[in-house]
């Protein structure tokens, strides 16, 4: 064997232990991830179908309605610690994402029938309701279609409908940029890959949320984001809610906001990537008494204000007004 065969005969071997290599720790780094996703729910028949929940904690009922790329996972995430103030958290799967599955009708308004349907499946007659991000839609939906359920509201940088008079808070996504973030939803594999090779990037697109900020924050913000991230695999488990999401997302439809009557908290960031800020704000004036929370700085996953965000929430849920749990 010549020289230059011997060379490229190893180079090849090497290319063929290095694809290797990558794979074990991927599909190490999968199995690890849909066992995490799986960790502490169940799922329940309802009157609405199979929902996957979870729920830690006694006191005043709080059903926690995840964002794009979540479960009752991410839902419990960020909800679990306020089960510290005496606080019951319930967190779901919404539609299309990991163990509920979707059905032919999978719009908020549907979702939010299904929220009702699991609160009667708990025997809970009313609950406050936390809707994150995506899981806005069907939290304001639930209190408008079933307002005697609902004893408190808080949106969270909410995915809501503003008019076109009403200036944008961020630019809208790149249309590269969109279709690269589709891809990376689109496959465990790349997705893994963009978390290892462009970590920062992800940051900016997938949670709307300046990069440096992260960078900058304290350790505890940093491992709070670094497991938002990590906790999207296996994204393939989510891909049917996520595409839903993302088409929601792009008509985001006007709703009689004047009909909430439920005590309404609605949080959100100037800097926030996906523009909820205006959104917010907009959809705060529209809910009598509804009180508006914003930062400045955070980005979509409000760096830096976690502890002040859960304390409002807190509050908000365990004040007078707040329901209780049957």
């Amino acid at each position: 064997m010549s020289p230059v065969a011997r060379w490229a005969s190893l180079g090849a071997l090497g290319l063929l232990v290095a694809a290797l290599l990558v794979w074990w720790r991927f599909d190490g780094d999968m199995k690890l991830a849909t066992a995490r996703a799986a960790r502490g729910s169940v799922v329940i028949d309802t009157r609405c179908g199979a929902i996957e929940y979870q729920e830690a904690g006694t006191g005043p009922a709080l059903r926690m309605v995840h964002g794009s790329g979540g479960g009752h996972d991410q839902g419990m995430a960020f909800a679990g610690g306020l089960t510290r103030h005496g606080i019951r958290v319930i967190a779901m799967s919404r539609f299309g994402y990991l163990r509920t599955p979707r059905p032919e009708d999978a719009s908020p308004a549907a979702q939010a029938d299904a929220h009702t349907c699991l609160l009667d499946a708990l025997g809970i007659r009313q609950a406050a309701v936390v809707g994150g991000s995506a899981g806005a839609p069907s939290a304001m939906q639930m209190a408008i279609r079933h307002p005697a359920r609902v004893g408190a509201l808080v949106l969270l940088v909410p995915l809501a409908f503003k008019p076109t008079t009403v200036a944008d808070s961020a630019k809208p996504l790149p249309a590269a940029a969109e279709r690269l973030l589709m891809r990376l939803i689109g496959s465990d594999l790349l997705f893994w890959a963009g978390l290892h090779l462009a970590r920062d990037q992800v940051i900016r697109y997938v949670l709307a949320t300046p990069p440096e900020q992260v960078a900058a924050a304290s350790p505890q913000e940093r491992a709070r984001v670094n497991a938002i991230l990590d906790a999207i695999l296996p994204v393939s488990a989510r891909a049917a809610g996520l595409r839903d999401d993302s088409v929601l997302g792009q008509r985001i439809p006007s709703y009689p906001l004047e009909a909430i009557g439920a005590p309404t908290l609605i949080i959100s960031t100037r800097d926030d990537g996906f523009g909820t800020f205006a959104s917010a704000q907009y959809t705060a004036s529209r809910i009598a008494g509804a009180k508006f929370i914003g930062y400045d700085h955070g980005g979509h996953v409000w760096v830096g204000h976690d502890d002040e965000v859960r304390a409002a929430i807190a509050s908000w849920v365990l004040s007078p007004r707040a329901p209780v749990s049957q």
